[in-house]
């Protein structure tokens, strides 16, 4: 099975930045479709960033376009999140999600299939 493990939340001030990172074990990263979602309290689960693996394209919410990256490095096995000028209200537990093909979309929580336990990013004002 595959599990993946999210890093790098923390408590930052508005207009800071945060890295977050997803590695997994039983499975290269590269192979996976790779997305980002946030759960703010009391809310759903939001769709951030995902990326294609084999070259294809990356799509980011609306809210989140020119401030935030999705980027693999595949010598570590690894997913980042860079979070630039970050908003109170993107406070919020980060998951990533792995998939090995996408059947319908890519936007929801149900278009994957691996899940890391989430790690917190507190923005303050």
């Amino acid at each position: 099975q595959v599990q993946l493990v999210e890093s790098g939340g923390g408590l930052v001030q508005a207009g800071g930045s945060l890295r977050l990172s997803c590695a997994a074990s039983g499975r290269t990263l590269s192979s996976l479709h790779v997305g980002w979602f946030r759960q703010a309290p009391g809310k759903g689960r939001e769709f951030v960033t995902a990326t294609f693996c084999g070259g294809g394209p990356t799509y980011y919410t609306d809210s989140v376009k020119g401030r935030f990256t999705i980027s693999r490095d595949n010598t570590k096995n690894t997913v980042h999140l860079q979070m630039n000028s970050l908003k109170p209200e993107e406070t919020a537990v980060y998951y990533c999600a792995g998939v090995e093909s996408y059947r319908t979309n890519y936007k929801r929580p149900d278009d994957y299939d691996y899940w890391g336990q989430g790690t917190q990013v507190t923005v303050s004002s």
